[in-house]
């Protein structure tokens, strides 16, 4: 759905805004498609800039790149798009960034962002990830390939432009909006905490409804998942070294000594081989599931219907799997998705890692894990198992180094903000099912738990794909009815606030 590029500033009309404001004086939610249409197709341009722009600015947690220009960015993108009070939140790590959008509605909205992105490798990509190239992708439409298209920068934006649209229709917004940022989502959210301890935000965010991130929910073939909870995360590493162990060497030296020298590499390895049981992926560490809430029959119920309406074929090939662990069917494997908890093995790094060989026995050797957790777990409680099991089998050396993390959440599905995604959905005939549990993690608990005591969850037509990897993209124009394209993905968020305002 392309149109003209004539507009004249993000919350300012267009030549053809003039058209439709009459026809949104008195919108409700149900008018919202026909009514925002024209202004769409007419700002289509200039917002899929905006997200190119954003995409040709990487904020990398991991690298400390772009640290405060991505802070930056954000807080203008928020002044652009007519947010009163913007302000950057220093911490102990990348700033936060915090607006507010007071339209004088009666009740208020937490929008959640994420401003930072997974590193890359250029020469993995057959379109440059900064670059926001839009290219045909068969069987599948116009797609728009960049790091952070999917995951968040892409949805992000066409919230922003639903937003600016609702402006240059004429018209206030039906919700006000306190939308918070933050630039280290990708290595577990280590300081989030601090921006949301600071008075003024945490002030706003209590005036919530509840909190909302946006996202491309729908599958391949049109289907969302509106996900009530998610899991906990824990980003650590593990270190073996010849300094701290005291055995091996403390620098590299000559393979030949393998004979009479310590390899703390191996040390590491045999480490991580007491994490789990021999089947690779069931946990090993004593209590470590002791405080697992079971599933309730309901959540059984929404697991199965998930399992009816979404493709096992598809969830397969689009991971590049043959077959499930133990060999699980389609449901089975879902519901040990949402209720099982995790002790991944992300890689492996020490010593000489060229091309061909080298002849050395490393001082030192690291492994990257993640732990995902579910409820009633917590990261302070798993962190303390890891360590007393580390110190019981003689490995209490190996250093662990912990980045960043949060508990799981969940949210009731009788919540505002969730009876307004499925009204939302029914209306537009999209096909839902209820999740339990998001198997992916973000930092809802921040807005659930204490102080603020919040609905939490995510929402958003569309689809994106390769997620943390090369050619990640966004659907800009789906060949698909079923799927949204950016400008409907936009709508979708337009009729949502609508929706949510009425509660």
């Amino acid at each position: 759905m392309n149109g003209n590029s004539s507009a004249v500033g993000p919350s300012g009309q267009t030549r053809g805004d003039s058209e439709v404001v009459a026809s949104v004086a008195t919108l409700g939610p149900t008018d919202v498609r026909a009514a925002f249409g024209k202004i769409l197709a007419a700002r289509h341009d200039a917002s899929v800039k905006m997200l190119q722009d954003w995409i040709a600015l990487p904020t990398v947690a991991q690298q400390r790149l772009n640290v405060q220009e991505g802070a930056d960015h954000m807080a203008n993108l928020l002044r652009e798009t007519g947010f009163q009070r913007v302000k950057i939140v220093p911490t102990n790590g990348l700033p936060g960034v915090f607006g507010t959008l007071d339209a004088g509605a009666f009740k208020w909205l937490g929008i959640y962002f994420m401003y930072d992105v997974m590193p890359f490798d250029g020469s993995e990509w057959s379109s440059p990830p900064l670059e926001g190239r839009i290219v045909d992708k068969p069987n599948v439409g116009k797609v728009l390939i960049g790091r952070g298209a999917q995951n968040q920068k892409g949805p992000q934006a066409a919230f922003l432009a639903a937003l600016r649209a609702i402006q240059a229709s004429g018209r206030k917004l039906p919700i006000n909006i306190a939308l918070i940022a933050e630039g280290e989502e990708e290595i577990g959210s280590p300081n989030f905490r601090q921006v949301l301890g600071e008075p003024e935000v945490l002030s706003a965010l209590q005036k919530c409804v509840g909190v909302v991130v946006p996202d491309l929910s729908q599958t391949s073939n049109g289907s969302i998942s509106l996900l009530l909870g998610a899991k906990g995360t824990v980003e650590f590493q593990l270190i073996a070294s010849g300094e701290r162990w005291g055995r091996g060497p403390t620098i590299d030296i000559h393979s030949m000594e393998a004979a009479r020298v310590d390899n703390p590499a191996w040390h590491l390895i045999k480490a991580l081989a007491t994490l789990v049981q021999a089947d690779g992926y069931t946990p090993a560490i004593d209590g470590w599931c002791e405080n697992i809430k079971p599933l309730t029959d309901r959540q059984r119920d929404l697991i199965a219907k998930t399992a009816r309406i979404t493709s096992e074929k598809d969830a397969m090939s689009s991971r590049g799997i043959r077959r499930w662990i133990n060999d699980d069917d389609y449901r089975a494997s879902l519901e040990r998705l949402a209720s099982q908890p995790t002790i991944n093995l992300q890689g492996l790094v020490a010593g000489y890692t060229g091309p061909g060989g080298m002849s050395i026995l490393p001082t030192r050797a690291e492994a990257k894990l993640d732990l995902r957790l579910v409820p009633d777990q917590t990261k302070d409680e798993l962190l303390l198992k890891l360590d007393s099991h580390l110190q019981r089998y003689g490995f209490g050396d190996i250093e662990v180094r912990v980045t960043g993390g949060y508990d799981p959440t969940e949210t009731d599905e009788d919540s505002a903000i969730v009876r307004a995604e499925r009204a939302v959905l029914t209306r537009a005939r999209v096909e839902y099912s209820l999740v339990p549990r998001d198997p992916g993690s973000w930092p809802g608990v921040f807005f659930t738990g204490q102080p603020l005591n919040v609905p939490a969850c995510s929402f958003g037509l569309g689809r994106g794909g390769n997620l943390h990897a090369p050619d990640e993209f966004m659907i800009i124009e789906s060949v698909d009815p079923r799927v949204a394209g950016y400008d409907e993905a936009t709508i979708g968020f337009i009729e949502y606030l609508y929706q949510l305002g009425q509660e």
